[in-house]
This record gives structure tokens, sequence and C-alpha cells, in this order.
């Protein structure tokens, strides 16, 4: 089975941005129209959109919500999408759920809380974001080491529908792939992976897809600076199913 690809698109104040590292004072924009560019990637063949709202991940306020129910309406019928960040209760995800989205993203509230993973879980596919330093979890925008290893919390959530695991030393570097660390990650669970940080060409893409296991591919700064087109993406990972 191919490896699902997941362009990404981080929102900023309604915008398209990408963090440097998680640091919101090493922000670029790429756009003004989030929609346009979910567009575009459905357009292309992407089967999955990721969407981070870094507003809601920082602050609790969900303000880019009416965007993100916009470009759910954009992709229906032609794909899926996956938002995360600030993702905090059931009354979150009862909220994405009905504003289009298809699976949500926990990170800080999974680990702090993760019965709560089991409880959205009734309500709406789960994807537990594991965004690590060096194999510890880091939470709250990144800020803080939760004191967990990577290891364990692969074994906390049996009812996830996915990890996205990031390497945040890599994430918006396009310095590739942590491939031996996801590598390592496949073997500890059962839960499908997905990929995030680091991809910086098709040859990383190549790469991962030879991960036996791996699940899909988050990428966003390479298709924003033009390194590969979702198209070209789609068509490696196609190749290497």
């Amino acid at each position: 089975m191919a490896v699902e690809l997941y362009p990404a698109i981080d929102l900023r104040g309604g915008r398209v941005v990408r963090l440097t590292q998680g640091d919101y004072a090493r922000e670029t924009t790429y756009g003004d129209d989030p929609v346009r560019v979910a567009d575009e990637f459905a357009a292309a063949g992407s089967p999955w959109v990721h969407v981070v709202d870094l507003d809601a991940a920082r602050s609790g306020d969900p303000v880019n919500r009416p965007i993100i129910a916009a470009i759910a309406a954009c992709l229906t019928g032609r794909a899926r999408l996956q938002t995360g960040g600030g993702v905090r209760s059931v009354s979150d995800a009862e909220a994405l759920r009905a504003a289009g989205v298809a699976r949500v993203v926990m990170g800080s509230a999974a680990v702090a809380e993760p019965e709560l993973v089991n409880t959205v879980a009734d309500v709406i596919d789960v994807a537990v974001g594991l965004d690590h330093r060096a194999g510890r979890v880091a939470v709250h925008g990144w800020t803080e080491d939760s004191g967990v290893s990577l290891d364990d919390a692969l074994t906390w959530f049996p009812r996830a529908a996915a990890f996205v695991i990031t390497d945040i030393a890599r994430d918006g570097m396009l310095s590739g792939p942590d491939v031996d660390g996801l590598a390592h990650a496949i073997a500890l669970t059962s839960v499908p992976v997905i990929a995030s940080g680091g991809v910086a060409s098709l040859d990383d893409l190549t790469t991962l897809a030879t991960l036996s296991g791996l699940a899909g591919i988050i990428t966003g700064r390479a298709i924003y600076e033009g390194r590969f087109t979702v198209s070209d993406a789609l068509a490696v990972l196609g190749s290497q199913s």
C-alpha cells in the first residue's frame, strides 16, 4: 500500500506560514489564502490535507476555525482534512467534526491525559502528535519537556488512529527526515505512523517510503519553496507502493 501524502498548511492569523523549529519568532509567510492552497493540494490528487492552527496551539483560542471549516468544505469529496493545534477537549473535537474535519491531532493534551484520547476517539478519529527532541516528548508548543520518552508514549494510546511523529530539530529545516528514529518508532507500535519534519527532496520521500509500516508523510516547506510539487510527491510515493 502506498504511503499517503499529507501536504501541510500552518495557519497563523489566517495566513499560511511556516515556523522554523516551532519558533513563533522565526515565521515565514507563504500566502494569505489557505483555502486556495488546500484546493490546489486536492486538485493535484492529494488524499489528505494537514492543517495546524498555530494560534489555537499557543493560546487555545480557535480563531482560525472558520477558515478550517472553509477548507473542509473546499475538500469535500476530494480529500480528507486532518487538523491539529489547540485540540484539548471533547468539545474542541466535536466542533472540528462539525466543521468537516476527518481526523484531529492531539499533542500536549494527550500526553497530559492519555485517557482523553479514548474519550475523543468516540467522537472522531484521533492522531496523537508526539513531537520530540532526541527522543523526549515536548509539549506546549515545544516549549516544555514533558519528562516522557517517545518510546514510552508510543505504548499509551491503543485507540489512536495514527501517531504523527515530529523530530523538532528537523522541523522546517529542510535537513532530511529522521529515518532511523522513525524506523525505531514503527517497530514499537501497531498504530500507523506518520512522519513529520525535515523532508527536503523527492529523494527524502523515496527513502521514507522504503520504511516498512510507514503510513504517511507530512511535508510543507519543501512544497512552498519549490523543492517539489504535490504531483511530484504523489508520483514518487505511488511508484514505491
